[in-house]
């Protein structure tokens, strides 16, 4: 028989994962306390965002998205040094980071952790740009905020088996 996470959508898409999830990450990896905001993401004029993809069972992506000074600010507490503007180091940094949010979100689930894979992050920079994905199956979307500044996660799932 072959394997389905259709029964498995609640938990799959149950937001206390995502939650969880980038607690853990930024507790574990990084050294700071972060937690859901209900506001939105700051604009700032130079942005950072990182893709993760899942294939498998799930296919969709993971997605980080933040203003380049919370980038530079997480990188830091990543890495032990400081930045004066988003380099390779921060790129890489925040690449890492979305594939820890993506690895161990997917592994809540054991049925997705053991029959989705994960793609290389892809980290896109600038000005002006937006990210269309087409209309999901399903959408998770926070901001979350930690020392006085914020990123996004945004969980996509274009086609579930």
């Amino acid at each position: 028989m072959p394997l389905s996470l259709r029964e498995s959508l609640g938990e799959i898409s149950d937001p206390r994962n995502l939650d969880a999830t980038v607690e853990e990450i930024c507790r574990m990896m990084l050294g700071v306390d972060c937690r859901r905001d209900g506001g939105q993401l700051e604009e700032e004029e130079e942005r950072v965002t990182a893709v993760v993809g899942f294939g498998g069972l799930l296919s969709g992506a993971c997605v980080f998205r933040s203003g380049g000074s919370a980038a530079r600010e997480l990188a830091a507490h990543m890495t032990g040094m400081e930045f004066s503007e988003v380099d390779d180091t921060v790129k890489d940094a925040v690449g890492e980071i979305c594939n820890m949010l993506a690895g161990s979100w997917k592994g809540k689930v054991p049925e997705l952790a053991a029959n989705c894979g994960l793609s290389v992050p892809a980290v896109i920079t600038g000005r002006n740009y937006n990210l269309r994905v087409q209309a999901p199956e399903f959408r998770l979307l926070h901001v979350y905020a930690f020392e006085g500044m914020k990123f996004e996660v945004t969980i996509l799932c274009d086609g579930l088996q």
